[in-house]
């Protein structure tokens, strides 16, 4: 099935409108009001340097329920081998942006989050609609981190996350679930599957089933 091209002030289609691949549109603009329609409705863009904007809501979607979180036994001996280490939220949302756009993944060629993006992240979070959350390490250095949405109905949008040194990114998303319920997360959308996340305690769910959460 072809494409849905949208104009920049054309509305985005419904999420169950998403073709197999989980694609609900293509074009407009990228801007902090597109995203927060996104969002709200469960879609959220994803798409390489050169493409135009890709809108996606898979079906089935990965979250992660906050009390459900995996922490492994291995994990938790480095917890405490490394208690000095610490986690703060909202300390320095641009650099942990700017780290998810240039950390080297494997397998990853290319980073999704192009300067355009850059842009309307940092701009959703002084608008205190994106959040951070930051690792140092015993000498105060900035080695992980994640970031993400929040749509302020209980879903926090998960968007990415680096590790400069072990463990470091898992310890951010630790801390997110350790801290959700008073920030009144009910759940985490992770939006696609991974090992990593499988591993952390993330799950497949019905996109209908993830939509209730919005409202």
């Amino acid at each position: 099935m072809p494409f849905r091209w949208i104009a920049d002030n054309e509305p985005l289609p419904s999420p169950r409108e998403a073709d197999d691949t989980g694609i609900v549109a293509v074009g407009g603009r990228l801007d902090t009001g597109r995203l927060v329609e996104a969002y709200t409705q469960g879609i959220f863009p994803w798409f390489n340097p050169g493409e135009p904007v890709i809108w996606w809501s898979p079906d089935p979607r990965m979250v992660l329920f906050p009390h459900k979180i995996h922490i492994s036994k291995t994990l938790r001996q480095w917890m405490r081998r490394h208690s000095a280490w610490r986690v703060t939220r909202n300390r320095a949302f641009d650099r942990v942006i700017e780290h998810c756009a240039t950390v080297p993944r494997r397998g990853q060629e290319s980073t999704w989050i192009t300067p355009d993006m850059l842009r309307a992240y940092k701009d959703l979070h002084r608008r205190g609609l994106a959040v951070s959350y930051e690792v140092w390490d015993e000498a105060g250095r900035l080695v992980g981190g994640l970031y993400g949405v929040d749509v302020r109905n209980g879903v926090f949008s998960g968007e990415s996350m680096f590790s400069l040194r072990s463990n470091a990114s898992k310890l951010a998303l630790i801390e997110l679930c350790r801290t959700a319920p008073q920030h009144g997360y009910r759940l985490i959308d992770a939006q696609v599957h991974t090992p990593y996340l499988e591993l952390m305690g993330g799950e497949l769910i019905p996109r209908d089933e993830f939509l209730t959460y919005l409202g």
